[in-house]
């Protein structure tokens, strides 16, 4: 018997729900329901769109047959998340002819997330969306929140808009067909729930290691839904990213600068992933906070402990410049009058935004790997 589905509601002046279980995309009625108008244009990747996509338009036809459905397929991966993409996405809904009351389905991991969110926020100053999200960074992260962006070569995420979902329906059946690494990428950013405010959190994830990595339901659900009631609280709080939902970002400026650095390449290449470069970051973040006195090098251990044990990477790849590196954070969009402002910390589940960071003591955990 398939366990119902749980739901965790994200409030605010924008309250929407994310509903959490298997076979969800195949529920035509609770696709239909967030949807307003008649048009729907549903944005996916080259790689998620051959397995999900006539799913999802058959169920929505099913259940709404007035819909007059659309769909634009990208290339996958982070080299995608640009403004020529962001371009054609508009196309492909002025193609459409939408209206004000249209949806963007966004069917697919972050970058599809962030791309269509994008548009949805720009069409016609702002049209609904509908995150389904792919991968477990997606439905712990990127489609919670409203943060839709766009990259640039100077920076990833430097052109987008805080645009809220209509609703997040993460169908965790589709994870049995992520690549395992993949799988590890969503579990790193899992992992930086228990870092910024939830030992006990971080213990259970040291003990469901093994059932996380193998992909059973029930664990993958608990850590999902814990993770999203996380997310959740703190953007109820602070939906614009004026103080405490900064914390969501431990790891993120320095995992946004090796992401940066390596050029966004292709998801097939050498190159770290996002949840992989957010790993990293993690540590990097822990050892400096270790170098500034805020915090016992234990907690740093435990930290690169656990990320290695679901084979996730701790050290900056090879080839990167700390200098350079340095540069790139300097653009990070949490700093505030040319000063960097990082998300440290004091332990295990003791996150704090830390104002006027000393850039050499960030050069001296760069330069340590």
């Amino acid at each position: 018997m398939t366990p119902a589905p749980r739901t965790v509601a994200v409030g605010g002046d924008r309250p929407y729900p994310i509903a959490i279980g298997p076979g969800l995309l195949d529920e035509g009625p609770r696709l239909a329901d967030p949807l307003r108008g008649r048009h729907a244009l549903l944005v996916s990747d080259d790689r998620v769109a051959p397995l999900y996509l006539e799913r999802v338009r058959r169920a929505l036809q099913a259940a709404r047959p007035d819909l007059v459905i659309a769909d634009h397929v990208i290339p996958a991966g982070e080299a995608s998340k640009t403004l020529q993409h962001f371009g054609a996405t508009l196309q492909a809904l002025a193609g459409l002819g939408a209206t004000r009351d249209a949806t963007v389905l966004a069917l697919g991991g972050g970058v599809v997330g962030d791309l269509a969110g994008f548009a949805a926020a720009c069409w016609m100053r702002g049209v609904d969306c509908v995150q389904l999200p792919t991968t477990l960074l997606a439905m712990v992260d990127s489609s919670v929140g409203g943060k839709t962006a766009v990259d640039l070569p100077q920076g990833k995420n430097l052109v987008g808009a805080f645009h809220p979902p209509r609703a997040v329906i993460a169908d965790t059946g589709v994870l049995r067909t992520l690549p395992p690494r993949e799988l590890r990428a969503g579990l790193a950013e899992v992992i930086k729930y228990g870092g910024i405010g939830d030992p006990a959190f971080f213990q259970w994830l040291q003990a469901q290691r093994d059932a996380l990595l193998a992909g059973d339901d029930a664990a993958l659900a608990q850590a999902i839904a814990r993770s999203c009631e996380h997310k959740a609280a703190i953007v109820e709080r602070d939906p614009l990213e004026k103080g405490e939902r900064a914390l969501l970002n431990l790891g993120h400026t320095f995992g946004h600068a090796i992401e940066t650095a390596q050029g966004y390449g292709a998801p097939d290449n050498a190159n770290l992933n996002h949840g992989e470069a957010v790993a990293v970051g993690m540590v990097l973040a822990a050892r400096l906070s270790a170098l500034l006195g805020m915090a016992d090098t234990a907690d740093t251990d435990a930290l690169r402990d656990l990320l290695l044990a679901y084979g996730l990477p701790v050290t900056i790849p090879a080839g990167l410049e700390a200098d350079a590196l340095l540069a790139h954070m300097r653009l990070d969009k949490k700093n505030l009058a040319g000063r960097l402002r990082l998300v440290l910390w004091r332990g295990i589940g003791k996150a704090e935004v830390v104002p006027d960071v000393d850039e050499s003591a960030v050069l001296a955990v760069l330069r340590g790997g």
